[in-house]
């Protein structure tokens, strides 16, 4: 079966039946035997032959036209080439008597399946030597030439084939037919010296010496091959043309002679088969471990890169490392995703191939397992999510720590800017010389002062908390900050020892001051708080704000809006302490009193609270303006949000009904394989033609981020999940693929029908109860015992171990064709190599470096050579090789 299956892959011919080829031949030339020299050629090797046989009984014919006349002779040619045992012939000497043995012998060669055209009995007798010719080339093409078989030719094509392969080694021969091609007499030289090298040396003959090569070949023929001289070597050299029946005859002789060889010749094909789909699984396997070794390195090379969190100091170096990271996703990583399916696709195809060619299931190196490629993929993807979310998060806190550094060196140029020059008034001793309106004066101013004083307490706390939050984010400069923030809180200490301290020296000399003027007390009183109120205000319209939607900002402009709906009331107050000023101005001119131009219990004139005033009436309007721009960017935002969440959400339920359509095809039973290919090849088109949509919503998606956007209330899915799920539905069809073609690889190699694939998948199906296209071991026995299979424990770890070598805990649809068809497979064992070497090694135990390399073509040979150990037995020689262990080395099997 096994030599069926090489030789028609190798050659397209078929065989003839008798009928078929012994019509070719009816219409052989008969009028060519009139031609004296064929004539010639054919009556000597026609007689050579037919004595060669003929000998065997003890007789002999010496003219061919009349020694078969009376049939006695041809009978008993025919009984010695068949083996059987013909009618008894007539003993009479008379015309009917001769023509009725005859006729004998015609009835049993046409009881051959010959048909004889034109050849009668009476011809025969009457000595027609044009037929009787043709009557003994009919017996040799039946007895001699039709039974040859090579590479499933036959007859004359088989003869001729022979012919050429054991010829197409050696210098100066051509074999294309069987007349000229032999003339020079060095075919037949070749012939011989391929099976018996020791009878010619091949390398002293000439091509310009065609008579002594063919001598030598009669000679030599005659002398050690038992193969009588048929031929003469002036009548084939001479002739233009040779016969092309006589040199059949006396060829098909060498090929008799030679026939046990073709054992060894079969012996040598079945190993070089063998070794083939062995080099070619290595192949395989080296490339396996190649371009996993690649990936793994990458992945290697590639987590450390991930997991380095090391902060930037600044905004624009995180967002370098964002872009970094951005075209990793988007040029580096995807051919590797593209790799890691390539490695299954190649991992499922070469164990396939194994199981096929009978080989042991491929093992990868320790750590390159298909498994350990899923860990370390899964181990990068869980970095780069990590890595991600880092970014984003170190993004975030570096945006917040410029807004609040900011707001922190306002607020504390605004406190530095009151604190100036306060220590030094609060050191003044001007009470020790003042009089009793002036110290009373002072004492109000000094009232005056701690309620400003307070009112500034809150201002240091909020610029003590903001350096706190500063500090708790690991801001880069946070030294600066703190040092300025302690000099800000001790400068405070300071303030609050010297003003009680001042206090207490003005209320010393208290009684010595006079009742002051109530107006400028009023005036003071009232303007401090409304002045700190305006520098409240002024502060808060020049405040920055960060926001991150719409309801933030409009959160913003409502506060706004209910601040200025006070504005009215505040003017009141405005008006209201001007008034004051304008009393105290009306009294002075009243009542004549010299008035000195400064409030002595405050600082400020109303000229300070009018411009105060008007600097607040103008940075109303501009922080109308920059809100509203805020809420148009926000606005901006929020549409790139429903962009994207638009096509998300189409997106992934598209990918999600994929991946459902996928699964529903890889267990669908209505078609046939082919039906599930084509329609896996369909979708496979379709999602590649979808891929524009993906990198539509990459664009929007880089967009968002470059705006800064981290979420999205109008959909579920992030470009994360719809990358996962591309990335799922790639492998997921890549695989499905490869899994119908592994079936189909399958089918065909162990000739399953469709209905028996289509009952296969039937009885797989109703036992997968999960539905995942794998059955559990409980799952898998209940479908064998449902099949009528008696297992005991034992016999059923045994079948465990044929479909889940790896123990995976599962058994898939293709482990559970190869075990249902497992025992009809037709495959090489290591039994029948080991049977082919000994035929190559002549029975012997071992076999040497000269007959590998004799009987192996080179590669095959060389292979052999560089992979058998030296053979150990008592029977040793030199170079001796141990063909028994290779040949289960070959199989993963161990020494028979």
């Amino acid at each position: 079966m096994t030599t069926q299956i090489e030789t028609h892959i190798q050659y397209n011919h078929s065989y003839m039946s008798t009928e078929d080829y012994m019509a070719q031949e009816e219409d052989w030339d008969r009028d060519l035997l009139l031609d004296p020299a064929w004539e010639k050629q054919q009556r000597k090797t026609f007689t050579a032959w037919c004595n060669s046989h003929l000998r065997k009984a003890g007789t002999q014919i010496e003219n061919i036209e009349d020694d078969f006349r009376n049939g006695l002779k041809l009978m008993l040619l025919l009984e010695v080439i068949s083996g059987e045992r013909l009618p008894k012939p007539d003993k009479g000497k008379m015309r009917f008597h001769k023509i009725a043995n005859v006729n004998k012998a015609l009835d049993f060669i046409a009881s051959k399946g010959v048909k004889l055209v034109s050849i009668g009995a009476e011809e025969i007798v009457d000595g027609n030597l044009k037929m009787t010719l043709g009557m003994i080339w009919t017996i040799i093409l039946r007895f001699a030439i039709q039974d040859i078989s090579v590479e499933e030719t036959s007859a004359k094509e088989g003869l001729l084939l022979w012919c050429q392969r054991k010829t197409a080694p050696y210098r100066n021969v051509n074999v294309q037919n069987f007349h000229i091609s032999w003339k020079d007499g060095l075919a037949l030289c070749a012939l011989i010296h391929r099976h018996r090298p020791d009878l010619i040396d091949y390398a002293k003959l000439r091509k310009d010496d065609p008579i002594g090569n063919l001598n030598t070949a009669f000679e030599v023929a005659e002398k050690y091959l038992d193969i009588p001289k048929m031929l003469d070597a002036e009548d084939i050299v001479n002739t233009p043309k040779p016969d092309e029946k006589a040199i059949m005859t006396y060829v098909s002789c060498f090929y008799h002679a030679f026939a046990g060889a073709e054992q060894a010749e079969t012996a040598a094909n079945r190993i070089c088969k063998v070794l083939a789909v062995n080099q070619e699984n290595e192949k395989l396997m080296q490339e396996y471990e190649k371009l996993a070794s690649e990936l793994l390195e990458w992945i290697r090379r590639t987590i450390p890169w991930l997991e380095n969190r090391v902060p930037e100091k600044s905004m624009s170096a995180m967002q370098r490392k964002l872009e970094d990271f951005r075209d990793y996703r988007r040029v580096h990583k995807p051919p590797r995703v593209q790799e890691k399916c390539q490695l299954e696709i190649n991992f499922n195809t070469l164990q396939t191939k194994l199981r096929l060619s009978n080989r042991p299931a491929f093992m990868p190196s320790e750590g390159k397992m298909v498994s350990d490629i899923a860990n370390a993929w899964k181990g990068l993807e869980q970095v780069e999510k990590g890595y991600e979310e880092w970014l984003l998060t170190e993004i975030r806190r570096l945006e917040r720590l410029d807004h609040l550094a900011e707001k922190f060196k306002q607020k504390a140029s605004l406190h530095e800017t009151w604190t100036r020059g306060k220590e030094d008034m609060l050191l003044q001793k001007d009470y020790e010389s003042a009089t009793l309106y002036e110290i009373r004066a002072l004492l109000r101013k000094h009232e005056a002062f701690e309620s400003d004083l307070a009112a500034h307490q809150d201002r240091v706390e909020q610029i003590a908390a903001i350096a706190q939050e500063l500090n708790e984010l690991d801001y880069h400069d946070a030294a600066s900050v703190n040092s300025r923030c302690q000099a800000i809180c001790d400068q405070w200490d300071t303030l609050g020892t010297l003003t009680q301290k001042r206090r207490d020296s003005l209320e010393r000399v208290e009684k010595l001051l006079e009742t002051i003027d109530q107006l400028y007390l009023e005036f003071a009183k009232r303007a401090a708080p409304f002045n700190n109120w305006m520098d409240g205000a002024i502060e808060d319209l020049q405040d920055m704000f960060i926001v991150h939607s719409i309801e933030e900002i409009q959160s913003l402009i409502t506060a706004h809006e209910q601040f200025k709906a006070t504005l009215p009331e505040a003017d009141k107050e405005r008006m209201a302490i001007l008034g004051i000023q304008n009393e105290i101005q009306k009294i002075a001119q009243t009542y004549g009193i010299k008035l000195s131009g400064v409030n002595p219990y405050t600082n400020l004139s109303h000229l300070d609270v009018a411009n105060k005033w008007d600097t607040v009436k103008q940075l109303v309007p501009h922080r109308d303006q920059t809100l509203q721009e805020e809420l148009a960017r926000q606005q901006a935002n929020e549409r790139l949000r429903r962009q994207f969440a638009a096509q998300a959400n189409i997106i992934g339920p598209w990918i999600q009904t994929k991946m459902e359509e996928i699964g529903h095809i890889s267990v669908d039973i209505s078609g046939s394989l082919e039906d599930q290919m084509n329609h896996l090849k369909q979708h496979e088109q379709n999602i590649i033609n979808y891929k524009t949509n993906i990198d539509k919503l990459e664009g929007d998606h880089q967009l968002i981020q470059e705006a800064l956007i981290f979420d999205n209330k109008h959909t579920s899915y992030t470009m994360e999940h719809i990358r996962v799920g591309w990335e799922q539905l790639l492998t997921t069809i890549a695989r499905t693929i490869n899994e119908v073609e592994n079936q189909i690889l399958t089918r065909d190699a162990k000739g399953i029908s469709q209905e028996q694939m289509n009952e296969f998948r039937a009885s797989f199906n109703h036992f997968d109860r999960k539905r995942n296209g794998m059955m559990d071991p409980d799952d898998f026995r209940a479908c064998l015992i449902s099949m009528g299979y008696d297992l005991g424990e034992v016999e059923f770890a045994r079948i465990m171990t044929l479909v889940d070598p790896n123990n995976t805990g599962v058994v898939t649809f293709q482990a559970f064709i190869d075990f249902m068809t497992r025992e009809t497979a037709e495959t090489d064992t290591a039994e029948q190599v080991m049977a082919s070497f000994k035929i190559l090694a002549s029975d012997k135990n071992y076999i040497t470096i000269e007959e590998l390399r004799r009987e192996l073509p080179p590669e095959q040979a060389e292979y052999c050579i560089s992979r058998m150990t030296k053979y150990a037995g008592a029977d040793a020689v030199s170079g001796a090789l141990d063909y028994v262990s290779f040949s289960s080395a070959l199989y993963g099997e161990s020494d028979l």
